[in-house]
């Protein structure tokens, strides 16, 4: 049974900085396609940021909102995936979750095609 759990959100002011936290466990496969995800009141789940990690090969996607603020990386030996957020604005608090995608082809902003999901973290972001 896979489980995602997260961590690290908070309540933060416009600039400052949050590192959010994936703990993954029941996974076995030798590759990872994870992303995260928000979703502010209101308004649809969005995709933030995936990476997907194959043999000898990695690669990220962000958001055009996050670009040069937000890194997603991961620990693949301690089955931990991360989302450093810097300079955080108003625009960017929501609930953020993590979630594994089963399917290495597919798209990487479709919340439809990952399948397990974490309960979520909360961010909040002052002016």
């Amino acid at each position: 049974q896979v489980q995602l759990v997260e961590s690290g959100g908070g309540s933060v002011q416009a600039g400052g900085s949050l590192r959010l936290s994936c703990a993954v466990s029941g996974y076995t496969n030798s590759w990872l396609f994870m992303g995260w995800f928000r979703q502010a009141p209101g308004k649809e789940r969005e995709a933030v940021a995936a990476i997907r990690t194959g043999t000898g090969n990695t690669v990220t996607y962000y958001t055009s909102s996050v670009k040069g603020r937000f890194t997603i990386s991961q620990a693949t030996a301690e089955k931990m995936l991360y989302l450093q957020m810097n300079d955080l604005q108003p625009d960017d608090a929501g609930v953020y979750y993590c979630a594994l995608n089963r399917n290495w082809y597919a798209t990487w902003s479709l919340a439809s095609t990952y399948f397990f999901w974490g309960q979520g973290t909360q961010v909040t972001v002052s002016p």
